[in-house]
């Protein structure tokens, strides 16, 4: 009997159940080995963003002609919707509306912030109104997307951190289907979820270098800080209270201030504790893209946070997560904007790689393809200015279905 050549497989058809081969180097990419079984949704993408075009087949062929079959029968029946709204239009618009309504969030929660120890009630007023703003942001359309925004700032402020994280945690949130009380909880939570860092003095919080022994214990009692200033009031959920004091808590019990295990977390804090992971990779220094920062979450924390939770924070950020440095496959470099249906083909804010002819670029119309993901490093100063690769990321919700 003879042998039979290997299948290329596109990896736009990888699924559960299937054994394949990486065509690449164990160097380049964060499993332990080439060979790879596929047992969940989290490691297909991760696949599809190593960017290889497909993956070599080793068992499984017959998984994936049942699906292709399905498929072909599914879209025999399936209705055209067509609509007339400028796809370009909607994007730009939904791009400034994102940028401010991010913006009103951080100065509404700033507000919010100041009054917490003069005005108990009215911080708590404030902050459940602006809770109920970010879900209406959210579920004004069904099916939402992330936007790339910034409040201009070089650091990560507690207020500007809290929104981005309460965005990445209702999302996930809305994809589990939790209820809204849980939202609110979540949002709430998220809010005020480092307050207790203002407890901490700015000598310890803004120091770039390493902290010393002494300095990194006195900043792992910020949780029980914020959760003394708020628990006193009496106006809190116990739900969100504890997602203030065991944001930081891990599912193997290596976390604070508790060492938690995961059966003694809340799903809405474990919700909270994993946004959180993920947006203080994307300010720490050492991690610029937030596609590494995806990549190092999947890989040295999968014993922090549960597989699941992983999974819906990878397909909600997609292949290429806003603020991702690319090149395209017309040779010009850009930055990720928004995330879109169509995983390889983002809204891109691109140039050429000198700088010049920068644009908001709707690749799918254009017949364009991310290739790779590009490096700081790699751009040239003109590039770097245009597409403003040095500022800081954040997210916020999209209207662009």
């Amino acid at each position: 009997m003879s042998r039979t050549e290997p299948m290329q497989l596109p990896v736009s058809q990888l699924q559960v159940g299937i054994t394949v081969k990486l065509p690449m180097s164990w160097k380049n990419h964060p499993f332990l080995l080439n060979r790879v079984e596929i047992k969940d949704a989290t490691q297909i993408e991760l696949i599809k963003s190593l960017g290889v075009p497909y993956v070599i087949l080793l068992s499984g062929q017959e998984l994936i002609e049942q699906a292709l079959a399905e498929a072909e029968q599914v879209v025999e029946d399936k209705p055209v919707e067509v609509k007339q709204v400028d796809p370009k239009v909607q994007v730009r618009k939904s791009l400034r509306l994102s940028q401010q309504r991010f913006i009103d969030c951080v100065n509404e929660s700033r507000s919010s912030f100041g009054k917490v120890a003069s005005d108990p009630e009215g911080a708590y007023r404030a902050a459940a109104g602006l809770v109920e703003e970010m879900l209406e942001h959210m579920l004004e359309v069904e099916k939402p997307y992330l936007a790339l925004v910034s409040a201009g700032e070089s650091d990560a402020s507690v207020t500007q951190h809290g929104i981005s994280v309460a965005v990445l945690s209702l999302m996930i949130a809305k994809a589990l289907d939790l209820p809204k009380s849980a939202m609110r909880d979540i949002a709430l939570g998220c809010l005020f979820h480092d307050i207790g860092k203002l407890k901490v003095p700015d000598v310890i919080r803004r120091k770039k270098t390493a902290l010393t022994a002494q300095e990194a214990n006195f900043m792992k009692m910020h949780p029980n800080f914020g959760y003394d200033m708020l628990n006193k009031s009496g106006l809190y959920p116990k739900p969100m209270l504890d997602i203030v004091l065991h944001h930081h808590e891990f599912i193997d019990g290596s976390g604070y201030p508790d060492g938690l295990v995961e059966s003694k977390i809340a799903t809405t804090t474990q919700i909270v504790s994993l946004a959180n992971d993920y947006d203080k990779q994307l300010w720490s220094g050492e991690i610029s893209s937030p596609q590494i920062a995806l990549g190092y979450l999947f890989k040295n924390r999968a014993g922090k946070h549960t597989e699941k939770l992983i999974e819906v924070l990878v397909k909600i950020l997609g292949i290429y997560p806003p603020g991702t440095l690319v090149e395209l496959s017309n040779g010009c470099v850009g930055k990720v904007m928004m995330t879109a249906k169509e995983v390889k083909q983002p809204q891109v804010w691109a140039c050429e790689t000198d700088g010049s002819g920068a644009a908001l670029r709707f690749l799918s119309q254009e017949g364009v393809t991310v290739t790779r993901v590009v490096k700081l490093e790699e751009l040239s100063e003109g590039a770097m200015k245009v597409l403003q690769a040095d500022t800081g990321i954040c997210f916020y919700f999209s209207g662009v279905e």
